[in-house]
């Protein structure tokens, strides 16, 4: 049998993919990059990222980073991406999705749209979906009830399963806002669910930042969470202060590193060093990415 065109640009596209890996192993672990960080550096430049895709991850590349996770919110931003990854021999094995299941009247929708990007994005390369279901932002609206955070975590578990059954891997994410409160989002979200559906995109630095900047209270997490860690965002500050790049500073990624390891715990690495309007501002995207890939590969290496 001939294989169809879709099929033909799925294996081409693999074939790309681990290419890439294998140039990324000899090199150190694969390391990627969220398109989030991006963003708020082209930003202060007055400038989009999204707006030319194909420049964007041209520069991804020339940062020396393996591969890219983007926001997908429409399954035809896959068959976009798709073709562009492949011209720059980036790798796609996560994507950040976006939902909203603590409302009847949305989650069944925003689980049914997750499932159908997730499913067409499997075909170039994802395994793993992120999904940090509709934070409340600090000084936003009233906080979620607890009915609420229930519905969520039930309507959590339901995507995780829908999106396993393809063969795809949810992981839970926060922001610094679901630990307010006694962190009862936060924790409820990995006590409610099953593991077996649902793992954990651990942002270091946004568990710091929610709990005022405290490494004990990242650490305890990591101590509840660490046997469903699939993912580690990567983010760094000194003082508080999100740096340009990645490199040593608040929080003890090695001590982190060591406790994944000593576990055999390998997840994903994104990078998401992101700048804020306290950074300093003496690099550009590229030269800053590259200084944080050569930075986290010998730290993970």
């Amino acid at each position: 049998m001939h294989p169809t065109r879709r099929q033909f640009a799925a294996a081409s596209a693999a074939a790309v993919a681990a290419a890439a890996l294998r140039a990324a192993d000899k090199a150190g672990p694969t390391l990627i990059t969220n398109v989030y960080p991006w963003g708020t550096f082209y930003a202060r430049e007055k400038k989009d990222f999204n707006a030319d895709l194909d420049a964007g991850l041209a520069a991804v590349k020339a940062a020396g980073l393996d591969g890219f996770e983007p926001v997908l919110t429409a399954v035809e931003q896959v068959g976009t991406l798709g073709p562009l990854l492949t011209k720059h021999g980036l790798v796609l094995k996560s994507f950040y999705v976006n939902s909203k299941l603590h409302e009847k009247a949305d989650a069944d929708a925003s689980i049914a749209a997750a499932v159908k990007i997730g499913e067409a994005a499997k075909e170039i390369g994802a395994a793993v979906v992120v999904t940090n279901p509709s934070p409340i932002k600090w000084g936003g609206a009233d906080n979620k009830t607890d009915d609420q955070i229930k519905l969520q975590a039930e309507k959590l578990d339901a995507l995780g399963a829908g999106l396993r059954k393809l063969g795809l891997t949810l992981a839970y994410h926060n922001h610094d806002m679901e630990l307010r409160n006694a962190a009862r989002e936060f924790h409820h979200m990995l006590t409610a669910t099953d593991p077996a559906n649902v793992k954990f995109c651990l942002d270091a630095h946004w568990v710091f930042r929610g709990a005022g900047d405290s490494q004990v209270a990242l650490f305890d997490a990591v101590t509840h969470y660490a046997d469903r860690i699939v993912e580690l965002h990567l983010r760094q500050s000194k003082n508080g202060v999100w740096t340009e790049a990645f490199e040593d500073g608040d929080i003890d990624y090695a001590r982190l590193w060591a406790v994944l390891s000593a576990k055999k715990l390998a997840p994903l690495l994104v990078l998401e060093q992101a700048v804020e309007a306290k950074s300093a501002s003496t690099m550009d995207a590229v030269a800053a990415h590259k200084r944080s890939a050569a930075f986290a590969k010998k730290l993970f290496g």
